[in-house]
C-alpha cells in the first residue's frame, strides 16, 4: 500500500509518470522511460491511497486523468464514519468526553464542513487535563484557524477560543458562523 498525503499538491503527471497508464490498465506490461530494457507492471495487490484537504482550494487542480483513475471518499468530522470518532476514542482511553463536545461546538461555529477541524487534533492523551487541552488548542487549533481567516478581520481567539466556546455552550447557543 502506498499512501500519498495531500496528493493534490503534487505535480501529478511528474509524480506518477507511466504509473498513470498502469493505474488504469493493470496487468499490462510497459517499458519505463528510465529503464527501457525491462518490462514493468503494477501488481494487483498494490493499492494507492491519496489524501486531500478540501479546505485547500488547490483540490480543484486534480485533473480528469486522476479523477478517472481513483475513487473519491469524503471524510468530514460531523458525518459518518468520523462522527463521534473522538468521543469513542476518549471513552476507550478513559479521558474526559467533553473534549468531543468542544470539537463539535467548534465545528458548528466554523459552519463549513470543508473547513471543519478533525478529531486527530484532540486524539492525544494530553487532553486529559485542562492545561494540555489549552496548549493543544492554543498551539495547533487556533493557529490553523488564524491561517484560514488571514486578512478577513476575524478575532480567532474571541470566536473559537476554548473559553468563548465554553461560554456559548453553557448559554446553550453554540451558534454557527458569526
Amino acid at each position: 500500500m502506498l499512501i500519498i498525503d495531500e496528493i493534490n499538491r503534487a505535480n501529478l503527471a511528474k509524480v506518477f509518470g507511466e504509473l498513470y497508464f498502469l493505474l488504469e490498465y493493470r496487468g499490462r506490461r510497459i517499458q519505463l522511460q528510465y529503464s527501457p530494457t525491462e518490462d514493468f507492471d503494477l501488481p494487483q495487490n498494490v493499492f494507492i491511497i491519496g489524501t486531500m484537504n478540501t479546505a485547500d482550494r488547490s483540490i480543484a487542480l486534480v485533473d480528469a486523468a486522476m479523477r478517472r483513475r481513483f475513487l473519491f471518499q469524503g471524510l468530514f468530522p460531523g458525518e459518518p464514519p468520523l462522527r463521534d470518532m473522538l468521543r469513542r476514542w476518549l471513552r476507550a482511553n478513559q479521558l474526559p468526553e467533553d473534549r468531543a463536545d468542544l470539537l463539535d461546538a467548534l465545528n458548528l461555529a466554523i459552519g463549513d464542513r470543508d473547513a471543519a477541524v478533525g478529531p486527530s487534533y484532540l486524539m492525544n492523551k494530553r487532553v486529559a487535563d485542562e492545561r494540555g487541552l489549552a496548549r493543544i488548542w492554543r498551539t495547533a487549533i487556533e493557529p490553523l484557524l488564524e491561517e484560514r481567516h488571514l486578512g478577513d478581520g476575524v478575532d480567532v481567539h474571541a470566536r473559537y477560543g476554548l473559553e468563548a466556546l465554553r461560554r456559548r455552550m453553557s448559554a446553550g447557543s453554540a451558534e454557527g458562523p458569526a
